[in-house]
């Protein structure tokens, strides 16, 4: 699915970096051009992918994916190898902790409002 979710990103002309995540979550370091919203490519990955997964069964039930994204952006010269090892390795790091403990983790780093009623499902 990484690979697919690459092809759509590269698909789109805009530069895929890495795709990688876990059976909850997906991470996608990509290059963006100035004239690519964020939103329409998450949209364009989502719907794509969905489909893809639909039409070739790969699950017993009708797969979609939830609303909403996180995203950072990051100067590339700077922290271009930290941003991909985290991708990269995103089996040996959710040993240590759940998406769901980092996710909350990035939301007070950040210090980003939210109510906990309008986030994900959370699947632990």
């Amino acid at each position: 699915m990484n690979k697919y979710i690459a092809g759509i990103i590269n698909g789109k002309e805009q530069k895929s970096i890495i795709v990688n995540g876990m059976p909850d979550h997906i991470h996608a370091f990509v290059g963006l051009k100035p004239s690519m919203k964020i939103s329409d490519l998450v949209r364009d990955i989502k719907n794509n992918s969905a489909n893809f997964i639909n039409e070739n069964g790969f699950l017993n039930r009708k797969f979609s994916w939830q609303n909403g994204l996180q995203e950072h952006f990051h100067i590339r010269s700077l922290i271009f190898k930290n941003v991909y090892n985290y991708i990269l390795n995103q089996e040996k790091h959710h040993i240590k902790k759940t998406f769901r403990e980092e996710y909350f983790e990035f939301l007070k780093k950040f210090e980003v409002e939210y109510n906990e009623k309008y986030l994900f499902d959370w699947f632990e």
